[in-house]
């Protein structure tokens, strides 16, 4: 470059240039021009990557906004209510023409929309006329106007126990004998075992921290401190520890258990600062229309805690894809299943951080994706009045088509959508998880997601915000 500078300076020097120096000076400005174009083809390449990485920011930005600010719920705007209804509506109609007429038709009980439970105690309250209204009537009568519901106020009371005592002479001697008095689970504990109950029914059903139940006893004229209350629930941790034996027994007995955990912070933890996770899990399942669920407490979120609430289980167990439990499953006759919910979510969390839509706009990938996943829970709704054989026979024969359908466009989308996107992280996910994913299907007793365990959770997690607190 620096020859051809020089060449054209002495162009005014010495006049015009002769034909080798000409070729000279036009390759070395092509040379500089394919410099200039390769830099220029780097600095686009550049470009692309930071648009890229900016559009995959402002997609998880939108997310965690979503999940801060946004309602929980999963449904969807119209776009995807309205996908493929027709089709849709196509197989479900499909559906009904292959159900046996009884099964189509069966009437589900009618639930009462009105009125209170009969279970509950009842007192009449009679608005009587004055005798000068009902003055030369005939008879008189009742008729029900309405029902209120109404509750007694919780009333503290301190129960004396008086023990009787008798004094007996025996040859000189005096002997006393003493009424036998009830055992307390807790020994000297101040505290009936009604009260023990109501404790504890109030934290972990309730979600009520332990200082909001001093201050409701404290109304009640009880001067309970919160930490003679968490002495007493440590304590009663011995006094229920053969009946959780019992229940566990009551669980691996059966052959299909749902599982899940969830983090919760713990205070004085050996060696584990306060604000680091720690994890509830829980387990629930047993014999068939008799479901217990168990929550275990551990520090870790490891493979070994699985290892040890199911030692010695075969069955299905049904979980989302978490990896911690690979080794129980692979270690021990123990078939895993998948969740559809999970692998769903992540698709309308795919759906909910795409950029505003308008009405008009294209569907995009992660809703085309839970209008197919949709049409297995239509199906699910319809049968599930079912047996568990005639399920079996409907997944094979109405889902299997949905899902080699849906695992066909998974896998040709997957390539034409940017990677660490949301929605190729679920498409990958789901792919990943196929051949769980796909296990209820074999067998009718299974369900298609994970949600009973996930409900039996959730109040947990409702308490888990409560304690901190």
């Amino acid at each position: 470059m620096q020859k051809a500078e020089k060449l054209l300076n002495n162009q005014h020097d010495s006049g015009a240039l002769k034909v080798p120096d000409l070729l000279a000076l036009l390759a070395a400005k092509d040379r500089q021009l394919a410099d200039t174009e390769r830099t220029l083809d780097r600095k686009n390449d550049i470009i692309r990557e930071q648009q890229k990485y900016i559009t995959l920011v402002e997609e998880y930005l939108r997310l965690a906004k979503i999940r801060r600010f946004g309602s929980s719920s999963e449904k969807l705007a119209f776009q995807v209510d309205l996908f493929d209804e027709a089709e849709l509506e196509v197989a479900l109609g499909d559906l009904e023409d292959q159900l046996p007429e009884e099964e189509t038709h069966k009437t589900r009980p009618k639930k009462r929309k009105r009125g209170f439970s009969d279970k509950l105690p009842r007192v009449q309250i009679h608005l009587t006329l004055s005798d000068e209204d009902k003055a030369g009537a005939s008879k008189t009568f009742f008729t029900k106007v309405k029902e209120e519901l109404d509750i007694v106020p919780a009333q503290a009371r301190v129960l004396e126990y008086w023990q009787e005592k008798a004094v007996f002479d025996e040859a000189g001697e005096s002997r006393i004998q003493a009424a036998e008095r009830e055992p307390h689970p807790l020994g000297k504990c101040t505290a009936s075992v009604n009260l023990l109950a109501y404790i504890v029914v109030s934290k972990y059903a309730d979600s009520l921290p332990l200082y909001r139940l001093e201050s409701i006893l404290k109304r009640y004229g009880g001067n309970i401190t919160r930490a003679s209350m968490a002495n007493w629930i440590i304590g009663l941790d011995d006094v229920f520890k053969s009946l959780m034996n019992l229940l566990r027994e009551h669980q691996l007995g059966g052959d299909y258990l749902q599982a899940d955990e969830t983090r919760v912070q713990v205070l004085k933890e050996d060696r584990k600062p306060a604000t680091s996770d720690k994890w509830m899990w829980l387990i629930r399942g047993g014999p068939p229309d008799q479901p217990a669920v168990l929550f275990e407490y551990d520090p870790s979120r490891g493979a070994t805690v699985p290892m040890r609430l199911l030692e010695g289980y075969q069955g299905v167990l049904q979980t989302d894809g978490y990896a911690g439990y690979n080794r129980v499953c692979r270690e021990n006759p123990i078939t895993r299943i998948g969740c559809w919910d999970h692998a769903r979510r992540k698709f309308v969390e795919a759906s909910k951080a795409a950029p505003a839509k308008k009405k008009g706009d294209r569907v995009s990938k992660a809703d085309i994706a839970i209008g197919k996943i949709r049409k297995l829970y239509a199906i699910e709704s319809r049968i599930e009045s079912l047996s568990a054989e005639q399920k079996t026979e409907h997944r094979q024969r109405l889902s299997r088509p949905v899902l080699d359908d849906l695992k066909n466009w998974l896998e040709k989308n997957i390539r034409r959508i940017p990677r660490d996107s949301l929605t190729w992280t679920a498409i990958n996910y789901t792919l990943n998880q196929w051949e769980l994913l796909i296990g209820y299907c074999e067998d009718g007793r299974l369900h298609i997601s994970n949600a009973l365990a996930e409900n039996a959770i959730r109040p947990f997690a409702v308490g888990r915000r409560n304690w901190l607190f």
